[in-house]
């Protein structure tokens, strides 16, 4: 999982997306342009962006339709970027679901100012959701999902539940016994060997995609992530 934040430029007009996009790049956010404007909701979601910039002047459809069809599937934060100046376009934009509006020419300062006060927002309250352990891994809390450079591990059930509980407990100690009761509420049983193995092969998994030790033991009482 990157940890930028992913907009998506919905602009058909190539040299203010190309200007968008470096703009942002600057701002240290992933910028992904829409391509296919007969299907871009299907674009949408496949990319996933944290913030939509979206015009409403666009071929096949307007950016009012665009906006109704991801607000069916999506909550997302959406800014319209348009030329229109009439307040009706502004109160359709507001009505079909878009959180701001900027009006083309626009200063990139003002744009960036709205981009940060939306995002800031919308996720501050998600931020607890994602740890940042040691060996740059990412670990989502919410899902229990972990990831390094922009991918999943992929862990077995009892790999997952040993390891979100020593995330929930870091940089406290989790005992084997702890360890085996996570396994055991599961309806699993897991002998104390058992366990020595499920550990051990957890930290070679991870040690082999980040090339550093993860999980640490304490001797005579468990195992510790940082």
């Amino acid at each position: 999982m990157d940890t930028k934040l992913k907009l998506m430029i919905i602009e058909d007009d190539a040299a203010l997306a190309d200007a968008l996009c470096e703009a942002l790049a600057k701002w240290h956010y992933e910028t992904v342009r829409a391509k296919r404007f007969d299907d871009l909701l299907q674009e949408f979601i496949a990319e996933k962006p944290q913030l939509v910039l979206l015009d409403i002047n666009l071929p096949y459809h307007d950016g009012f339709y665009w906006c109704g069809k991801i607000r069916q599937v999506s909550k997302v934060p959406i800014i319209y970027i348009s030329s229109r100046d009439d307040d009706r376009d502004k109160i359709t934009a507001v009505a079909q679901g878009g959180d701001d509006y900027v009006q083309k020419p626009f200063c990139m300062e003002l744009l960036r100012a709205k981009i940060e006060a939306l995002l800031r927002r919308t996720y501050e309250y998600k931020v607890t959701e994602y740890l940042f352990l040691n060996a740059g891994l990412l670990f989502d809390s919410a899902l229990h999902s972990l990831y390094f450079a922009e991918k999943e591990i992929e862990l077995t059930k009892s790999e997952r539940r040993l390891f979100t509980r020593l995330v929930q407990n870091k940089p406290d100690v989790v005992t084997r016994d702890e360890l085996m009761m996570e396994l055991w509420n599961t309806d699993e049983y897991v002998t104390d060997a058992a366990l020595t193995t499920i550990i051990s092969r957890l930290r070679s998994k991870l040690h082999a995609v980040c090339g550093e030790d993860v999980i640490f033991t304490k001797k005579g009482q468990g195992y510790f992530v940082q």
